[in-house]
């Protein structure tokens, strides 16, 4: 033992090296990544989502039911004629916006939003043409059911996958998260449809009788993030803890999430929920936040204005008021950096055309904001 305890010393000397060479080195990387940010445009009332047109321009939904055109130089248009009514309590509105993949030949946008019936409401999901500043031949092509009561957890992200299919995030609606782990609803679900509403051959539920034959994966909470990797072609989420338990998640076909049998937080009520996933058959998150940090948008960094950033995961934090940086490979987290903290609520984020960041502030004089590097 005497001898194995210089032996023992210096391996632990080692160690240490290496961790503050690694430490230090990623603490030089987020140095050199030094950027501005400034405004664009202001005066939006809550906006919730946006997309990039092939000619620059960016559409921007409003959670109050309106659609605006911005211009790179920030002009922000009249709102756009035509976009479905919408239930606009509490959580509830308009909501995200996606262009289709031929956009540039048919014109075609979607918008999720939460649609109202009588005292009811639900995500619902619409294409329609965008000509001359307004929206022509919508087209409702999905409808979460049941309908239901409160403004709560409506989701609900637009994602479309390299093979064509669209995918669209889910909430429980609060109330009915016991439903989230039922196949015959629409509660706590991710879906996944073709562009004309149809249901993919290849679903994994398209042959049970007792199942929502749009349903990909279920047991989400409120999924308001939801972004294709850039080389892997699969989709990666993140939804929305209680007290605690905000979690990354890479959906598969057909498997359950957990919610609200398991979870990393705990109920508002303070009531414990078991975090053991695995243990009851459920797939374990591979990122999670405790606390939470409310995350909300999330896009890969594909661009040339930030190469040190690119292949990283972003993510608008609403409580958090920042936004996170998250290293990644094919499968799993491998860092996290917070960038523009205690600045306001981050409700999306997406890529320009032109490599740089955009931010959507959550409030009633709604900001986009642009990340572009330091001169």
């Amino acid at each position: 033992m005497t001898r194995a305890r210089p032996l023992l010393i210096f391996l632990a000397l080692i160690s240490f090296s290496i961790s503050y060479f690694f430490s230090a080195r990623t603490h030089a990387q987020r140095i050199q990544t030094e950027f501005d940010v400034r405004l664009v445009a202001d005066q939006l009332q809550f906006p919730w989502g946006m997309a990039f047109m092939p000619d620059g321009n960016l559409l921007v939904t409003e959670r109050i039911g309106q659609l605006r055109i911005i211009t790179p130089d920030g002009r922000i248009s009249e709102p756009v004629k035509g976009v479905p009514a919408v239930f606009t309590q509490q959580q509830g509105g308009l909501l995200d916006v996606a262009l289709d993949p031929e956009f540039s030949k048919n014109h075609l946008i979607y918008l999720s939003y939460a649609e109202p019936e009588g005292s009811k409401a639900g995500t619902a999901v619409a294409k329609a043409e965008l000509k001359d500043g307004r929206l022509e031949k919508l087209q409702v092509i999905f409808r979460q059911s049941p309908k239901a009561h409160g403004g709560v957890h409506f989701g609900s992200r637009l994602a479309f996958s390299p093979d064509g299919n669209l995918f669209i995030t889910l909430g429980d609606r609060g109330n009915h998260m016991d439903e989230a782990q039922q196949l015959n609803n629409h509660f706590g679900k991710i879906i996944r449809i073709r562009p004309d509403g149809s249901v993919p051959a290849d679903n994994p539920f398209v042959k049970n009788p007792k199942a929502k034959p749009e349903i990909w994966s279920y047991g989400h909470r409120s999924v308001q993030g939801a972004a294709i990797h850039p080389k892997t072609g699969v989709l990666w989420i993140h939804e929305h803890g209680p007290r605690g338990g905000d979690e990354i998640n890479i959906p598969q076909a057909g498997k359950n999430y957990g919610w609200p049998k398991a979870s990393y937080g705990s109920h508002y009520s303070g009531i414990p929920i078991k975090d053991e996933h695995a243990e009851q058959d459920f797939e374990e998150p591979i990122y999670f936040w405790t606390p939470s940090i409310a995350p909300s948008g999330m896009m890969f960094y594909t661009g040339d204005q930030f190469p040190t950033w690119r292949g990283n995961l972003f993510i608008g934090a609403l409580v958090g008021q920042h936004v996170v940086r998250l290293s990644v490979d094919d499968k799993k987290i491998l860092g996290e950096e917070q960038l523009v903290k205690q600045m306001a609520r981050f409700r999306d984020i997406e890529q320009g055309p032109d490599g740089a960041l955009y931010l959507l502030t959550d409030e009633d004089n709604g900001r986009l904001l642009k990340i572009t590097p330091k001169h």
